[in-house]
């Protein structure tokens, strides 16, 4: 009776509280690899190019890329260094560039990210997949917008799971189905 007791003990305690769970839709912390970085700042913003193995992680996304390039505003003492990122105004990534977000990841050679317009524009053999539904998307130009799941696509070419037969003879028995009048009893 003890040593249960005492489990039970050692798994209330490991368990997380109410205040520990963390919230999946809250923003996350952004973070931002690469093996190399050029910053250079003016007084209203800031461009950051980093390169090699670049891997930005933030709320919902994940981008990866050769090369990526960050155009951020910028607040607070004009006379720092770096200063304070009021926000992103404009990212662009190139070289194997891979995005996920969400049940959605897409590839192409270059990636325009405009948080102001809430897109993201894809070029250069872009591709999309969407895992919810296994849907696959290409084009010459992609444009997928922010909290809509919807995609514009340039030239598409588009791949989904098997649907029910279509053809004449599915259309046939459709339509004796429709048309056929329920037999009804005098009485």
């Amino acid at each position: 009776m003890k040593l249960s007791c005492s489990l039970l003990l050692i798994l209330s305690t490991a368990l997380p509280t109410a205040s520990e769970i963390i919230d999946p839709l809250a923003p996350q912390e952004t973070t931002l690899v690469a093996d190399a970085l050029d910053m250079r700042s003016t007084l209203t913003e800031t461009t950051a190019v980093f390169t090699g193995n670049v891997i930005l992680e933030g709320t919902n996304m994940k981008i990866a890329c050769d090369r990526l390039e960050i155009i951020a505003a910028r607040i607070g003492d004009r006379e720092a260094t770096i200063g304070e990122f009021r926000g992103f105004k404009y990212l662009l990534a190139t070289g194997n560039v891979r995005i996920e977000q969400g049940d959605r990841e897409a590839t192409c050679g270059r990636a325009e990210v405009l948080p102001q317009k809430e897109q993201v524009v894809l070029y250069e053999d872009p591709v999309v997949i969407d895992h919810s539904s296994d849907f696959i998307a290409a084009g010459s130009r992609i444009t997928l917008f922010r909290g809509e799941r919807r995609m514009e696509i340039e030239n598409p070419k588009l791949t989904g799971p098997p649907i029910q037969d279509l053809g004449p003879e599915a259309a046939e028995a459709l339509s004796t189905e429709e048309t056929t009048p329920e037999t009804t009893e005098n009485p």
